[in-house]
């Protein structure tokens, strides 16, 4: 499965750049990995650089208002993907203001990371640590035990 990986800007922090590093390189052992960093002045710019950037690929979006997952039923919710046939899906986090309501709309899926509001940095690495957990648990690896 090819995960596309979309967030408004790039780590800021020290920690979060190196996080993020380290798990997308983990992250690429058992999927294909593309990441894009958009911009836009405005939440609408944001939304409207997302959607172009998936394309027609599957959107998950990161927001508050979405569906909450434990790293098993992650896990379990991209390989069903897979089996359906979906080869790729693209999850993106927003701006400060998240996503705009049409691109909700526009959406397979809202995925909330909980509902402690998190800086946008820890989210980016929220985000790609799950998907990792997610793919280990896949494979029936250890790193999710420990």
């Amino acid at each position: 499965m090819r995960l596309h990986l979309l967030t408004v800007g790039e780590p800021k922090l020290a920690y979060a750049r190196s996080g993020w590093d380290e798990y997308e390189k983990r992250l690429r052992r058992y999927h294909k990995v593309q990441v894009s960093r958009v911009a836009g002045k405005t939440q609408a710019a944001e939304s409207e650089a997302i959607a172009k950037a998936a394309g027609r690929t599957p959107l998950i979006l990161l927001d508050p208002r979405g569906q909450q997952f434990s790293s098993e039923g992650l896990s379990a919710y991209v390989d069903a993907q897979a089996l359906a046939g979906t080869g790729e899906l693209a999850f993106a986090i927003g701006g400060p203001d998240g996503h705009t309501d049409r691109l909700r709309d526009q959406a397979q899926l809202l995925w909330s990371l909980g509902q402690l509001t998190l800086p946008h940095d820890l989210a980016m690495l929220v985000m790609i640590e799950a998907l990792y957990r997610a793919a280990t648990i896949s494979a029936g690896e250890p790193y999710h035990r420990g």
